[in-house]
């Protein structure tokens, strides 16, 4: 199975695109430009066979891009991952699931959600509450019916529950926020080996 993992980047400057690429395409003196015969250009042609394997690698990149692109637009299945016991959910957990929410109402998708505690339900007398908050912050994105699971994991079990839900229900997409990370709730370092699909992780 490949594993394709994608995360929230920020677009890279190019404002200094063009004098970077001035600094390497420094022009040609008139002596040398004109040393440049028919003849001396065809000595630089690549070998055929050199030609077609570059073909090749660049269609290969761009299948791969269109693959990556597509994720972001073909899913039909988002996985919500609630993995901290704060029962009005953390700034974190509401923008994991205001984003999933509007995603799924985008493209038609639908949503599970998963609440992972360290304890049985009993023993977090807010566990209802907690529910309730989670119902609410996606009607707020516009997504009412969503299916709900409960596990139960500690120390780095959260992220092979994530990646074992993402694999059963073949879902397309994982979205989280990068707070579930910091409060190492979930282990960044496993998030390739468990998690079967993209993962859209969100910014603080």
């Amino acid at each position: 199975m490949a594993f394709a993992h994608c995360f929230l980047t920020v677009p890279a400057d190019t404002s200094n695109f063009h004098t970077a690429t001035s600094i390497l395409t420094r022009p040609f003196s008139s002596s040398v430009s004109s040393s440049f015969s028919s003849s001396n250009l065809n000595t630089c042609r690549l070998p055929e066979n050199l030609r077609i394997r570059h073909k090749a690698s660049v269609k290969a990149q761009a299948s791969e891009a269109s693959a990556a692109a597509d994720a972001f637009t073909n899913f039909k299945h988002v996985l919500l991952p609630i993995t901290d016991r704060n029962p009005y959910l953390s700034e974190g957990s509401r923008q994991a699931a205001a984003t999933a929410a509007a995603m799924a109402k985008k493209y038609g998708a639908d949503i599970t959600v998963v609440v992972i505690d360290e304890k049985e339900k009993e023993a977090y007398p807010e566990h209802e509450t907690q529910l309730a908050s989670i119902r609410w912050h996606l009607s707020e994105g516009g997504y009412q019916e969503f299916k709900l699971l409960e596990r139960l994991g500690e120390g780095s079990k959260p992220t092979a529950i994530i990646g074992e839900i993402a694999d059963d229900m073949n879902l397309d997409m994982v979205v989280m926020s990068m707070e579930a990370i910091h409060s190492k709730h979930v282990d960044a370092n496993l998030l390739a080996e468990f998690i079967p699909c993209p993962v859209l992780l969100l910014p603080l």
